[in-house]
């Protein structure tokens, strides 16, 4: 459109600023593009009127505003010869009814495969269809679809069943109590990532990203009814790298929101996870900061529990790793790295792990951390490290005399 055309302030959502499309009128009586407002009340989870700052109930209905849209689409007609374009007619929104309808027939298992591809094109065409179908349980029916699959191995519609999974969420109340009454659905959906299938990233990855929404919202009853061989496949998939950068950070998210069980960190110890996300951090050539964030996270519970330091000590590159990673990422990888040397030297540092720790330069990153600007908690156990073990290392020339003696600003700050 040319920069010289005057538009008619009316036409303008207040939120975009741009000629709205398709014009709806809140409670409030204020009128925005219909996309915007449904941004800013199901995405944003904003709860009042952008104009007016009044409250908007959460089921405000959306009112079309076809006198404006009218007047609009004429304008834009008026001044096509000036660079406007026309704007089509939108289509009728979609109501609660019709996805209701559309879940009532999708117990003919004929239709299933017409009905999910259908699902998946609602839930990417706008913010306001999630909300009906949220509401119609669209989520329930796909979890309990791929129960079915698992059960028949069947795989058709598994894609797009996930996809709607990924946009469609369900309340953790509802939740929690689906997970409870059907044990099924958690073992389904680790079934899928250990099935040989087309577009197998693509499937794992939004696998990675349903488990990893449905994790953060169950309660610890449900965290501790987890089967040992999801973590198994998890693993799994992390070592063939049969997944996005994406779908690994999610996996890894679903590892450590799960260690909020004592019983799930066994779990996963006995998984091999310990030894496989070293493996992983290792092997990751770019260290992207939120990858690693994460491992650091998951090995810093595991590394709370006796097996879990056995297991970490058995990698021959643990402690390298680890150390590694100090000042060069973000705080957070500082903090659980540092935690992670202290658990194994305060509870498994023997003569050999304290001379490999020496050998490995943890013992020269935790002395720089001192000496750098960070947070003043990680200094103080860096010292607490540092001061414990000072016997071991004093005579090593990375260790500095004066801290030795207990006078420099290494231990004592």
């Amino acid at each position: 459109m040319a920069e010289d055309i005057d538009v008619p302030q009316y036409f303008v959502c207040p939120i975009s600023l741009q000629i709205m499309t398709d014009p709806v009128t809140v409670i409030t009586g204020i009128t925005y593009d219909r996309d915007c407002i449904e941004h800013w009340l199901f995405h944003a989870k904003n709860t009042t009127c952008p104009v007016t700052k009044q409250p908007l109930p959460k089921d405000s209905e959306l009112t079309p505003n076809h006198t404006l849209r009218r007047l609009i689409q004429a304008w834009c007609t008026d001044n096509a010869s000036k660079g406007v374009d026309r704007i089509p007619t939108p289509k009728p929104p979609l109501s609660k009814a019709q996805v209701v309808k559309l879940l009532k027939d999708f117990s003919d298992p004929k239709f299933q495969l017409k009905i999910i591809r259908k699902l998946e094109l609602l839930a990417t065409e706008n913010e306001g269809n999630l909300k009906y179908m949220a509401e119609a349980g669209v989520a329930k029916t796909m979890l309990l679809f791929i129960v079915t699959c698992c059960k028949n191995g069947r795989v058709d519609g598994l894609e797009e069943a996930l996809s709607v999974l990924h946009f469609v969420r369900i309340p953790p109340d509802e939740l929690n109590h689906l997970l409870l009454a059907n044990s099924q659905i958690m073992d389904s959906l680790t079934w899928v990532l250990s099935r040989e299938m087309e577009n197998q990233i693509a499937v794992n990855t939004h696998v990675m990203l349903v488990l990893k929404s449905i994790i953060q919202k169950v309660s610890s009853s449900v965290l501790e009814t987890l089967n040992p061989e999801i973590f198994r496949i998890l693993l799994g998939v992390l070592r063939k790298g049969a997944v996005t950068k994406q779908g690994t950070n999610a996996a890894l998210q679903v590892m450590l929101d799960t260690c909020r069980c004592g019983s799930n960190r066994v779990k996963m110890v006995e998984s091999g996870a310990v030894y496989e996300l070293i493996d992983l951090e290792f092997g990751d050539a770019f260290h992207e900061k939120k990858t690693t964030e994460l491992v650091l996270g998951i090995l810093f519970h595991l590394c709370s529990c006796a097996e879990g330091r056995a297991q970490f000590l058995c990698h021959k590159a643990s402690i390298f790793v680890v150390s590694e990673r100090i000042l060069r990422g973000s705080q957070a990888t500082d903090d659980r790295a540092v935690l992670i040397l202290y658990l194994i030297s305060k509870y498994s540092g023997n003569k050999m792990v304290l001379q490999e720790m020496l050998e490995v330069g943890a013992v020269k990153k935790l002395i720089m951390l001192i000496q750098v600007d960070c947070a003043p908690y990680l200094k103080e156990k860096a010292r607490e490290i540092i001061s414990s073990h000072s016997g071991e290392w004093k005579n090593s020339p990375c260790f500095p005399r004066s801290s030795v003696t207990g006078h420099s600003i290494i231990i004592d700050g």
